[in-house]
């Protein structure tokens, strides 16, 4: 099996629809840094799981700099953020979205 990993952070931000107060319901921003993991039993023609920059241009060219609430179909939270992500990427099966030193989501395939 193998497994490729690919960090990335992006500039964005986002404004969270909530059933409590929260001072997260205002827009705001982060620096985000998302870790995708990638896995397969057998390489492509090129001898990858799948190309670093084709991970990282899925993700960036739809999120960063942008307005998450504007670009993506739900509520912008880590854990949401993080399931779109392992959705959109190729041989996915673990995203972790760190939204904030401490804050971390992680989604995970069974």
């Amino acid at each position: 099996m193998y497994t490729v990993i690919k960090r990335i952070e992006i500039s964005a931000a986002h404004s969270l629809c909530l059933s409590y107060e929260s001072k997260c319901t205002n827009l705001h921003g982060h620096n985000w840094i998302i870790t995708i993991y990638c896995r397969s039993e057998v390489l492509n023609e090129d001898g990858m799981v799948t190309d670093f920059s084709h991970i990282k241009r899925l993700i960036t060219d739809e999120l960063d700099h942008k307005n998450l609430n504007d670009v993506l179909p739900f509520n912008p939270t880590a854990e949401n953020i993080a399931r779109w992500v392992c959705d959109r990427v190729p041989h996915c099966f673990k995203v972790e979205v760190q939204e904030s030193e401490g804050n971390t989501a992680i989604f995970e395939k069974d």
